[in-house]
Formats: C-alpha cells, structure tokens, sequence
C-alpha cells in the first residue's frame, strides 16, 4: 500500500505511545535501531562449539544457525513458550492455528497459548507471583493500561535484534518485510533511544463509519469539511437522525490525535504530543477544541449512557439502524457487527475526518497493536524466534483468514471487498497518522486517556464544559510534562 504520509516520526528524544484502538490505533508515532549483522541473535549455536578453535566453531555455528533458520527452525531452541494473547474481533482459533503452525516447524517446542477478551484478568496474578508469559499481544491504549504500565516501569525486553532476524522458513529479514513507518515510531520505540520494545502487529485505519446506503437514499455527500459536517448535521436533526455517535470515549483517541495533525501540522502536533509549555493555548489548538465541542452538540443523547465496555455496541447499532450518520472506529467493527440487525440498504461507508479549511489535510488515524516480551519472561531466545515466525507469510495468511491484517509487504494486494476499500484509504488522499502522547513516570490520578478523551462523555451530557476540559488538559500536561521519561 502506498501510504501518503505523514507518519509523525519523533526525534530521537522523543517517547510515545497511546490508544487504540488501532486499538488503535491506536493508535496512532529515531530510526529503527536497526543492530549489526553481527548482533543478530541466531540461537544457541555458536556457544555450543566447545573443544574446537574459537573462530572456525564460530563459523560453524554461523554456517548452521543460517541453514537451520532458512528451514524454519532455530539450532537450539527448544522448551515451552507461554503465549499471551487479547481475543478480540479476530477470534481466537487464529492463534491457535498460529501456535501450532509454528511448533510443526520447531521440533521440540511446545507452546502454552492463553487468548482471552480479559486478558489481564487471566495473567496478571500470576505475574504478581513472579510467573510472566514470554510474549504478549496486548496493544496501547486499552483500559487496563497493561501495556503503558510495563512501558512506563521499563520491563520491557529489547527486541531491536528481531528486525535483523531472518523470517523463519523465508530469506527475508524481519525488519525488511514491515511496512516503512510502523517501526520507525515512538509507539515502538517509546524512549526514544533507537531501540524497538513494541513489534507492530494488526493494523487498521481509523476513521468514520457510516452507511453508504442512506447516503444514497437520499442523496447526500460526505462532508470534506468540517463547516459541510455541521450543514449535514442540521439536515440530519430535521429528519430526526443524530450526525454523530461513539462507541466509547476511548474511541477518541484515534479520532483526537487524526484532528490535531490536520489543524496543527506535524511540527506542532509533535509538540503537542510532548505536552507542551502554551502549546493548548494556540489557535490551532482552541480550533480542535471547538470542533470537539461543537461535535458533543450533535451526538445522539444516549451515546454516553452506553459508552462502556459491556455496552459500546448499542452506540454501534445506532449506525445500522440509521439513528446517527457517523462514528468514529477501526475496521474491526464489520466483524464485531456482522450479525447485528440493519437498517434495509444498508452498506458500510468509510472516510478520513473532514479537513479544517476546504483543500487542507483529510488525516486517518492508522491504529496498530503490538507484541511485547516482558522482562520476567524465561524463553527469551524462543520468544524472539516466534515474534519473527509471526511475520512470516504462513502466518499472515493464516491471520488474513480472520480478518487481522499485519503492516507487512504485499498484504494488501491480497484483500478484496470491505477490506480493500478501508485499507486503500491513504491510497485515496488520506494523511496517514501513527502516534500518540509520549510516555511519562506515573503521575498519580492522571492518565492521558482520563485526560483528553474520557472528558468528552461530559460535554456530550452538558455535565462538563469545553472550558473544564480545556483547564484539566493544561493542569494535567504541566504534570505530564514534568514526569517525561528521558
């Protein structure tokens, strides 16, 4: 895919990661601390040489460890792995497939899989005994903060040496099959010191849903603007149909961070981003702020009601039963809404946000979730084999059967349908945005999420103004900003 991008790459100093909702994005964003050749972790094999000459032995193992990871095996690597992975959308029975495809390749292994909607409820108290599992999928920005909170204690296992991994069973290096732009961000490298923590794993666009359907029926257009939202708005109120609706406040992240790169630019968004000193007091800032507010005036009332986690999809049904236009979302909502009652002509329609000024940026969060490795993991080496396994095209195409699409080279000239119309949207003029605030030391009572999304659930009620809000971000970056990790 040939992205048109923007892909909001920090300095070196910088350290973000966010939301999601991807998850998320997501959400949504130096260098990839690419290793040399000659840090590349090939297994066991080259301590193995004991009783020959240091450098033939070396070479030996070399020689065998390329053979051995050419066949999709790695010398020396074998044991039980534990695999932690968040069910979502996708399902579960793909890690299974995964798992067992990657054991049939690695003699001797033996993978315990945990897939779970509640991930964190499963493993977290064993990992408060000591017991971690040696991968997580587990992307920023969800609810728990599972994955901010092993960013922000710095448990996370360096796996910069996996980019130079060759793809088991493949010749291409890990680090050459993803797609540019989905390494090289501060989700990935979230203390901006070079090195990769988080691998991208599922992407998604993020952007706004609605009903293509209706459009049709009555022969309206989507609004490329923000001033031609508001004129659908009060044609849609006159019809008794909402503009706006949201399936979570969470949902804003991707949806925040898309409309602060269109009204600020990157230069500014990057320091916004960091919490910067003023930086919410400039008119590009107050301009998102009052879009915002202005968008809350036109979301269907009983949005935030249903705005949680056991509820969400109540707000989602209110786009298929044409109660309100648009929602902001990734593509996973097709699956979690495939059996859902809609409205009849009903068809999935998908934008980038409209622009700030007519001709300016049309921005689309791409949200992404990642795997880790925990510090406490005990099969390192075997963990980083698999991480590389999971970018191997057997793999790809065993997630592509469920619907996960991986950031990596040439998936998207296997999609049709749904798929291909979402994933081609920075083929069609949309800016492409992954980043998220940086990664702060924990300041008790904030979170950025608390901070800037949560609030919207407020305004929509009319419990809590722009002002409010407004006033508890500035209160809320000075702390942030001060607790930076450097």
């Amino acid at each position: 895919m040939k992205f048109k991008k923007v892909l909001c790459i920090l300095t070196a100093a910088m350290m973000v990661f966010g939301a999601t909702a991807c998850g998320g994005g997501g959400n949504t964003d130096s260098g990839t601390g690419t290793p040399d050749a000659g840090t590349e972790d090939t297994g066991s094999a080259e301590d193995e040489s004991a009783g020959q000459d240091a450098d033939a032995g070396n070479e030996e193992a070399d020689a065998g460890a390329e053979t051995e990871t050419d066949a999709g095996e790695s010398a020396g690597l074998t044991g039980t792995l534990k695999v932690a992975a968040v069910e979502t959308a996708y399902g579960a029975d793909m890690w299974k497939d995964v798992c067992a495809a990657f054991e049939s390749s690695h003699e001797g292994v033996t993978i315990e899989l945990t897939v779970d909607k509640k991930l964190e409820d499963v493993i977290t108290p064993e990992m408060k005994s000591g017991v971690y599992p040696d991968v997580i999928l587990r992307a920023v920005g969800a609810e728990s903060g599972l994955t901010e909170t092993f960013v922000k204690d710095n448990n996370l296992v360096d796996l910069t040496d996996v980019l130079a991994m060759t793809v088991p069973g493949e010749s291409v290096t890990v680090g050459d099959k993803i797609l540019p732009g989905f390494v090289e961000n501060s989700i990935c490298n979230p203390y901006g010191d070079g090195k990769t923590y988080l691998m991208p794993m599922f992407y998604g666009p993020c952007g706004l849903f609605f009903d293509q359907g209706l459009f049709t029926a009555k022969g309206w257009t989507v609004p490329e603007t923000w001033d031609e939202m508001w004129e659908l708005g009060e044609t849609a109120r006159a019809e008794g149909i909402a503009l706006f609706t949201y399936p979570t406040a969470g949902y804003f992240d991707a949806f925040f961070y898309a409309l602060l790169h269109e009204s600020m630019g990157n230069d500014k968004f990057q320091e916004a981003l960091r919490y910067g000193e003023g930086i919410w007091d400039t008119p590009e800032a107050q301009t998102v702020f009052d879009i915002i507010e202005k968008l809350a005036s036109y979301t269907e009332s009983t949005t935030p009601a249903n705005a949680n986690d056991n509820d969400f999809q109540k707000n989602q049904q209110l786009i298929l039963d044409d109660k309100a236009l648009f929602m902001p979302n990734g593509n996973w909502v097709i699956g979690e809404m495939a059996e859902a009652p809609r409205a009849e002509g009903f068809e999935w329609g998908f934008t980038a946000l409209p622009a700030v000024t007519a001709g300016g940026e049309r921005a689309s969060y791409s949200f992404f979730e990642q795997v880790w490795m925990p510090v406490g993991a005990e099969n390192q080496d075997l963990g980083k084999e698999f991480i590389a396994f999971l970018y191997s095209d057997a793999a790809a195409e065993i997630f592509a059967k469920s619907g996960a699409v991986q950031p990596i080279q040439g998936m998207t000239d296997k999609l049709d349908g749904d798929n291909k119309l979402y994933y081609s949207i920075y083929d069609n003029g949309a800016v492409a945005v992954m980043d998220a605030f940086a990664a702060t030391d924990a300041v008790e009572g904030v979170t950025t999420r608390a901070t800037f999304f949560d609030p919207v659930n407020s305004l929509v009620t009319g419990d809590k103004t722009k002002e409010d809000w407004v006033n508890q971000i500035k209160t809320d970056s000075d702390a942030l900003r001060a607790a930076l990790k450097e």
